[in-house]
């Protein structure tokens, strides 16, 4: 795990890279340096954020990891690509769509003052004035607690809702270290937390990566616990907080690359209409909006051998997405 860390600092320019170490996920190592990291799903293997590996070596290492799930007979499928992987796999061959889109703050630029952010400053206020305190914390400190959070909030979205993997984060585990948690409390009871992973590469800070509330918290709690790890981050000088990546945002014909599936390009906008009940798309779109984002980025999802719904319902299976 280690050498994949390394990878990441040293060429994982996607925010979310550090996701790819999530526990769960497999890793093919190309003879050239760098990996790729992925879950099998039925036929495919899924493949999260393009290969990691220096510039000069991405293009061999796609090929490399295309022979390996040959020999397995596995296609492959692509999740969260960034602009430059994607037109990399469109050049060997792969179908790419536009998928949604990644949510960044310039921190040295960002400020709550203005009319643009008065309902925001006036839920982390009344967050305030209910007590809400919002401390960071080592996980093993808090880790039953928030473990609570977590089983509260999962039972509230309803008996056959799973939890998201793959595309979010994860606390605790061999990694937790690296992570940072910011946790509210109400009358010293945990009832909001948001874990933070370290982003490297052009746009270096930190990612927004898992947030959980009690269902019946008071409002602005999971805002405020976000202003105060942003108001920390800031002094600390980090250049960037970046939300991440929402599947069905964004989307823009313009951003297609050419090879696109138009079939594929309508059924994401289907989901962006009406798949409210697949992905919140639109409570997680409306969450990170409000911090005025100041960088939006394209993602894209890229079908070996060309697009297929097989391929589309293994990466919602993957994720846990039904």
């Amino acid at each position: 795990m280690e050498t994949v860390l390394e990878v990441i600092r040293e060429h994982g320019d996607n925010a979310s890279a550090f996701l790819a170490a999530n526990e769960g996920n497999a890793y093919f190592e190309g003879g050239a340096g760098g990996f790729a990291a992925y879950r099998p799903a039925g036929r495919y293997l899924v493949q999260f954020g393009g290969v990691f590996a220096p510039p000069q070596e991405r293009r061999a290492l796609v090929r490399e990891f295309r022979a390996y799930a040959r020999a397995k007979r596995r296609r492959i499928v692509g999740i969260q690509l960034q602009r430059a992987d994607a037109e990399l796999y469109a050049s060997e061959g792969f179908t790419v769509n536009q998928v949604g889109a990644s949510y960044s703050v310039h921190l040295p630029e960002f400020t709550l003052r203005g009319t643009r952010f008065m309902k925001l400053r006036n839920k982390i206020s009344r967050a305030g004035r209910s007590g809400l305190v919002v401390r960071e914390l080592p996980h093993q400190e808090v880790r039953e607690r928030i473990g609570e959070i977590d089983r509260l909030w999962l039972r509230s979205k309803g008996r056959h809702v799973k939890e998201i993997e793959f595309l979010v984060g994860q606390v605790g585990g061999p990694l937790q270290h690296h992570r940072r948690l910011f946790v509210g409390f109400l009358d010293e009871r945990p009832v909001a937390y948001i874990s933070y992973s370290p982003a490297h590469g052009s746009r270096p800070g930190w990612l927004h990566d898992l947030s959980r509330r009690l269902p019946d918290t008071i409002p602005g709690a999971m805002e405020a616990v976000n202003a105060a790890a942003v108001e920390t981050f800031a002094k600390e000088g980090a250049p960037w907080l970046h939300f991440g990546f929402t599947p069905f945002t964004g989307l823009d014909p313009a951003r297609e690359l050419p090879g696109h599936s138009p079939l594929t390009a309508r059924f994401i906008r289907l989901l962006a209409e009406r798949g409210g009940s697949v992905y919140p798309a639109a409570t997680q779109l409306a969450y990170k909006e409000k911090w005025g984002p100041h960088l939006v980025q394209p993602e894209y999802l890229a079908f070996e051998g060309g697009a297929r719904p097989g391929a589309v319902w293994q990466v919602l299976r993957v994720t846990k997405s039904v």
